[in-house]
């Protein structure tokens, strides 16, 4: 009978040599779990087994790299953490993909341009353009997030790499200067 390697043995066969039995392995030991454990963070079936797999393709593709002196024993914690990621990446995908999904559908049914439409329109004919290149890329971008993109607070944090306050301060100044310049 063989002898069983540890994760870290088993990362660094996969890491360093594309050891295929080494992936399989580490597969069969974690990827039911991750997916339990996903499942209690989303209850879509179809978004968390893509995210499971994904997770491990980021293994095997050597863009997820485990280095053992600095995660330690520890491979279940640096895999959920790649899984973590990719699972914020997926709803915040699928949740802007049902936003538009949901605006497309509403636009459809009426004749009237709604006050989006308006305002879109204000953009690109209007002082809102100039207003809005004047604000500092900073501001543009949170904007952008929040008010064209349709992010929360939290979600505009995560995708500008930013603490949540940030986001709001940034938001009140952009809307204090675009009041200014538009008056």
């Amino acid at each position: 009978m063989s002898e069983t390697r540890s994760d870290g043995e088993l990362l660094c066969a996969v890491a360093a040599d594309g050891d295929r039995r080494a992936f399989e392995e580490l597969y069969r030991r974690y990827a039911p779990w991750l997916t339990a454990r996903m499942r209690g963070r989303c209850a879509d079936t179809g978004i968390v087994d893509d995210v499971v797999q994904e997770t491990f393709l980021a293994v095997w593709r050597g863009t997820a790299r485990y280095r053992e002196d600095v995660e330690g024993a520890d491979a279940a914690g640096w895999l959920w953490r790649i899984a973590s990621r990719r699972l914020v990446d997926a709803l915040r995908g699928a949740g802007a993909r049902g936003r538009l999904r949901q605006a497309l559908a509403r636009l459809r049914h009426r004749d009237e341009a709604s006050a989006e439409e308006r305002v879109l329109a204000g953009v690109e004919h209007g002082d809102l353009a100039g207003a809005l290149v004047r604000l500092s890329p900073e501001l543009r971008a949170v904007l952008q997030a929040t008010v064209v993109d349709g992010l929360t607070t939290r979600e505009a944090a995560i995708l500008l790499g930013i603490p949540p306050g940030t986001v709001k301060t940034r938001a009140m100044r952009a809307r204090r200067q675009l009041r200014e310049a538009l008056a």
